[in-house]
């Protein structure tokens, strides 16, 4: 197996700490609003990843934790009237049911940055005795970039560069303006926790670095992300916790690339922002996770309504299979074939999906030329191996708000009987009729299936 690894900025033999064992952490949410598209592709890259190691016969210990304390927070949680905790809890719930629909495991652990506000504390202490933090005039507590040699390693960015560029804000309490906050004083009306450096509240960057450590260890196997947060927030991670623990932070860095809207950047305001909620309440999260998958994780991926049309239109002939063998009795292993290989070396070489679905579709084809039941079972299987194929096949392939199930087998039935009396013109109408409606029909030798675009 083969990971793309972000530090190194090349492909490498993944070989795991512990032998059939994967420690895995993924930076999550901030929870002050609802879930975005950016989000969605995020949680199935991961999750796929997740999925074909287990797949694949590894153990996965997988953290993903939640950001539950920041500025955003109080500032939006203020404006609501209402206390952290159940601000966040709300949202926290929204995020868990949108996960939910788009086929997500849930996180062996997902922790919440204020249930370790006394191990970031520990990692601060550590910081300012090892002369890495300081206090600054206005009580904040700031990480010294200039002190750790490797900064920088894991972006490519150089200090220098980044300190003549225009992205570096002047703060005037810190020593260098790279310089990043760990710990924020206490300002009236905000929520504090005791520590040795005064009341105050831990800064986003140190979270991350006392969860993962406190559950997995020092050192683990993979740290994920989405690729805007390479730099600062993986950088700073990798720099305050290798001083604090004397060693790598994690083996292998990986990231997904950007997500574009309609060949745009998606921003709030340019009106082009689409929430989850926004885009689960019209189309099947399956569709949404099939639609991802087809564009390798590393690359950009540009999102449209209309190619989330083409992959409900794709994931219909899936869902054409299933059906037709429904109610066959498999057994649970996977049948070794040609296309079982090459699609595990596909998922192998860094999580090819767009040539491992490319497998399938040539699986389909010869399923429905030779009726295989080896081949139906590998496809089933593979296909189960990335979280495809969870819904009932009837429901998925009627799943249409413009005609009922009834009157489309009641077309077909007219269809049939036009066919039987070489009516092909009047066959041909109510045909290009169900089309008009958003049904396509499939006609084979056991009669004719129809599925919705």
């Amino acid at each position: 197996m083969k990971i793309f690894n972000t530090l190194t900025k090349k492909k490498e033999k993944f070989i795991p700490i512990e032998k059939n064992k994967i420690s895995m952490y993924v930076c999550g949410q901030t929870t002050y609003d609802y879930c975005h598209l950016g989000h969605a592709r995020k949680e199935i890259v991961f999750d796929t990843m997740r999925r074909w190691f287990i797949f694949s016969g590894y153990q996965v210990v997988f953290v993903e934790n939640i950001t539950d304390i920041d500025d955003k927070i109080i500032i939006k949680a203020s404006e609501a009237k209402l206390g952290i905790e159940e601000f966040t809890s709300k949202y926290i719930r929204f995020m868990h049911e949108d996960f939910d629909k788009l086929g997500i495991m849930k996180p062996d652990f997902e922790p919440k940055a204020t249930s370790f506000i006394k191990e970031m504390i520990e990692i601060i202490s550590d910081l300012i005795n090892k002369g890495y933090a300081y206090k600054s005039s206005n009580g904040d507590i700031y990480y010294s970039v200039n002190k750790y040699p490797g900064y920088g390693k894991l972006s490519g960015k150089n200090i220098d560069d980044l300190i003549s560029g225009e992205r570096v804000v002047i703060n005037e309490n810190k020593k260098n303006p790279l310089d990043f906050v760990l710990w924020k004083s206490y300002k009236d009306n905000e929520p504090y926790w005791n520590s040795p450096f005064g009341k105050g509240r831990p800064g986003w960057h140190i979270e991350c670095s006392a969860m993962a450590k406190s559950i997995l260890g020092k050192t683990f196997d993979i740290h994920g992300g989405g690729q805007d947060l390479q730099f600062p927030h993986h950088e700073n991670e990798i720099a305050q916790s290798e001083v604090n623990n004397q060693c790598t932070f994690a083996n292998y860095w990986v990231h997904n690339g950007f997500l574009k809207l309609e060949d745009e950047k998606m921003s709030k305001s340019l009106g082009n922002f689409y929430t989850l909620r926004d885009v689960l309440g019209n189309y099947d999260g399956e569709v949404v996770r099939y639609f991802m998958l087809k564009t390798h994780y590393r690359s950009p991926l540009n999102f449209k309504f209309s190619l989330l049309d083409e992959a409900k239109s794709e994931l219909s002939k899936f869902y054409l299979i299933a059906k037709n063998y429904e109610n066959e009795v498999f057994s649970n292993d996977t049948p070794v074939n040609e296309y079982v290989e090459r699609f595990k070396y596909a998922m192998d070489d860094d999580f090819n999906t767009p040539l491992a679905i490319s497998i399938l579709f040539e699986l389909i084809n010869q399923i429905n030329i030779t009726n295989d039941k080896s081949l139906v079972k590998s496809f089933l299987s593979l296909c189960n191996a990335i979280s495809l194929l969870n819904k009932n096949p009837t429901k998925f392939l009627h799943n249409t708000n413009t005609i009922t199930d009834k009157e489309v087998e009641s077309l077909l039935e007219k269809r049939n009987e036009a066919k039987a009396d070489k009516n092909y013109e009047l066959a041909d109408s109510i045909r290009k009729q169900l089309s008009e409606k958003g049904i396509i029909l499939e006609d084979n030798k056991n009669g004719t299936d129809w599925r919705v675009i």
